[in-house]
């Protein structure tokens, strides 16, 4: 049996549909220019670029984590929610697409995308 890799774990799939990320009413991110990550065993997760974040409303956390198929992870926090936005500031190689994007936690946030 061969060891999982990250190409048979994860796939990345560029898009253009819309993607806002609201926490009440409160707009936190608006792109057009998502990377969607598919990883085996997790929802898909929207990385949007930073340029296209409202970093103001977040807050640099402490917590950092380690992935061994994306490297390491910074998070961020608003007000109500700890730790639910990370970035990959320097993603393993076959993970360079998503460097310096942001992906958020769905189950704290609105993060709606467009239908195509």
């Amino acid at each position: 049996m061969s060891a999982d890799t990250t190409q048979d774990r994860i796939s990345l799939h560029p898009h253009a549909r819309r993607v806002r990320v609201w926490d009440g009413d409160t707009l936190i991110a608006d792109s057009t220019r998502a990377v969607e990550l598919r990883e085996r065993g997790y929802p898909p997760r929207q990385y949007l670029p930073e340029s296209d974040v409202h970093m103001a409303h977040l807050v640099h956390s402490a917590n950092v984590t380690h992935c061994p198929f994306k490297g390491d992870a910074i998070y961020f926090s608003v007000t109500a929610h700890p730790d639910i936005a990370w970035q990959y500031a320097n993603p393993l190689a076959d993970m360079a697409a998503i460097a310096d994007r942001l992906a958020f936690d769905d189950r704290a946030l609105d993060v709606r995308v467009e239908k195509a």
